[in-house]
């Protein structure tokens, strides 16, 4: 069996979204990241990355009116279609000075 690969480091670009803080996608790895929010406090939360995410899947999921509402409907309900990995469950949380 061979190791796993490096997890890729994706660019993300924060949204507007009540559920989801940032998104970003690698298209030569058809691998969309998400990184979620903290419902009460909103600051960003977890980190998930989406495999076999096309080209046309980012377009509509990026041009969704709705990034929640996409997500909620068309890829965390498929995770055969999109298999997903926790790449960091929480960021540390900043020192406050």
């Amino acid at each position: 069996m061979n190791a796993p690969a490096a997890t890729p480091v994706i660019a993300m670009d924060e949204v507007s979204s009540s559920q989801i803080h940032s998104i970003g996608y690698d298209a030569a790895l058809e691998t969309l990241a998400i990184r979620f929010k903290n419902r009460k406090s909103g600051a960003p939360t977890s980190l998930y990355h989406y495999a076999s995410f096309t080209a046309e899947n980012w377009e509509a999921f990026r041009t969704a009116e709705s990034f929640g509402s996409h997500f909620g409907r068309y890829i965390k309900p498929f995770p055969e279609r999109f298999p997903y990995v926790c790449i960091e469950k929480m960021p540390a949380p900043v020192d406050a000075e």
